[in-house]
């Protein structure tokens, strides 16, 4: 930006002047010297691909400026030596696939400034396909300093995401045999799952498991019930008479085992993910408003449910992020696990709240040409952090909470799939607040929110009603 611009950027900010009108200004801001400024004189770009990469360099540097390397790490080796030998201080590369995850710790661990460009920053002009012309374009780009990085966190949060992350997928395919097994039982007309919530909870494991062996009385299956199940012994044995084909049985039987198998390699991503977070650095604690150290209650017993971890999850993570998120109404350990995974704890690398909320796809975007609103909506972001936000604010609907009030108050006015992203967007800015500043969240709950929100409306129609001339009178009701 140059040094005029910068100024009127300075002056727009120290006046008073709103949204509308800010962004009216800006679009009016021009440069004295709109030419291209070199930014990084020692870039190279790279182009990177599943057998080779493609690799460019100034063409002052070598008398082959362009160079192809394949993927062994032999001849990654020999790419990192030829681009110090060129002088070189920073790459860009392309995030292709999970191709570009073993160059770019090679270029880290040797010291280069590696820039992982979004490919949709890189688009290709007309008629330049080749992959050498295409790192030859990544160069150019990065030399003038018009590609940003994206983000990576740092290695412990790299292994804690993979442990994560993979455990997720333990938890998906788990899912699937438990589907499989309901399929495969009502093939046979044994109708437990409609009168029991959870087919993989203790009530039907227990069911299942006899049935594989060789049980065949409905009334002894029955049972087996827990004692917190709602329904009766005789509703379950009602569910319990079947055909029993053979070849069904051996489909649940297969299903069981699968399902079990997945159950031990939880168990083993748990302990894994249990000695990685103890690896983190613990923070200082941040107690809500009122509390002290001595008045604190003890923390309540670990109590597992769903598919959480075994271990006391919450308590390692309040440890690294000296905050409790889970104090969020919709943010359960599940979610702020992921969240943490995804993003780390470093909260830095965004300005602002709003910069976060931008990064995760969560703040509205809006397509404008000559004025004129082209799209509104959010930009399609794939990320992990933002889809749990979204299902962490989809479960507000029936809280009884201030979160919970204003979560239905814009489920009203816009409707549920805008609703739940602003929703979304609400709980990432307080979890920014929470890790970066240390705040810690207060509840105010629901009666809260409805005085707020009638105070705004006063004010609002005392505005209005002061525009046309009249005067708003307080109604008191007798009984």
């Amino acid at each position: 930006m140059a040094k005029g611009e910068e100024q009127a950027v300075v002056d727009v900010r120290q006046q008073k002047l709103n949204r509308s009108q800010r962004r009216e200004f800006t679009r009016q801001l021009w440069s004295p010297d709109p030419g291209l400024t070199v930014v990084h004189p020692n870039a190279a770009g790279i182009d990177v691909g599943n057998s080779e990469h493609y690799v460019a360099v100034p063409p002052d540097r070598d008398e082959q400026a362009v160079r192809s390397f394949p993927c062994f790490t032999e001849d990654l080796r020999q790419l990192v030596a030829w681009l110090k030998r060129c002088r070189i201080t920073t790459v860009a590369l392309q995030s292709t696939g999970v191709y570009w995850i073993p160059l770019y710790d090679m270029l880290e661990a040797e010291g280069l400034e590696v820039y992982l460009v979004n490919a949709q920053h890189t688009k290709n002009l007309p008629g330049r396909k080749s992959d050498v012309q295409e790192s030859q374009w990544m160069m150019k780009l990065h030399t003038y300093g018009l590609l940003n990085s994206s983000f990576r966190p740092g290695s412990e949060i790299l292994a804690l995401r993979c442990y994560w992350r993979h455990r997720a997928e333990h938890v998906q395919a788990a899912a699937t045999s438990i589907q499989r097994m309901q399929k495969a039982s009502t093939e046979m007309n044994l109708q437990l799952h409609n009168v029991i919530s959870d087919l993989s909870g203790v009530t039907g494991m227990r069911i299942l498991r006899a049935i594989v062996k060789g049980e065949r009385d409905r009334n002894k299956l029955a049972a087996m019930r827990d004692s917190r199940i709602r329904a009766s012994e005789e509703e379950i044995a009602k569910s319990l008479e079947g055909n029993w084909r053979p070849e069904l049985l051996f489909v649940l039987q297969q299903e069981l085992d699968t399902y079990d198998m997945y159950q031990r390699k939880l168990a083993e991503c748990d302990v894994e993910i249990q000695k990685q977070m103890a690896a983190l650095a613990a923070r200082p604690q941040t107690l809500p408003a009122g509390e002290s150290k001595t008045s604190t209650p003890s923390p309540k017993k670990y109590k597992r449910r769903g598919n959480a971890p075994a271990f006391d999850l919450r308590s390692e993570l309040q440890r690294i992020t000296g905050t409790d998120l889970t104090r969020i109404e919709g943010v359960d350990v599940m979610t702020a696990q992921t969240v943490i995974s995804e993003i780390g704890l470093d909260m830095s690398r965004w300005r602002t709240e709003a910069h976060f909320s931008s990064w995760l796809g969560l703040s509205p975007s809006h397509d404008i040409s000559g004025g004129k609103v082209l799209r509104k909506g959010t930009r399609k972001v794939i990320n992990r952090a933002a889809t749990a936000l979204r299902m962490a604010a989809s479960t507000l609907i029936k809280s009884k909470s201030y979160l919970g009030a204003q979560y239905r108050r814009f489920r009203t006015r816009l409707g549920a799939p805008k609703a739940i992203t602003a929703m979304a967007h609400k709980l990432a800015r307080l979890i920014y607040r929470m890790l970066k500043f240390g705040e810690d969240y207060v509840a105010k709950g629901e009666a809260y929110y409805e005085a707020k929100y009638r105070e705004s409306q006063i004010r609002f129609l005392t505005k209005k009603a002061k525009e046309l001339g009249l005067q708003l009178a307080e109604i008191t009701t007798t009984v």
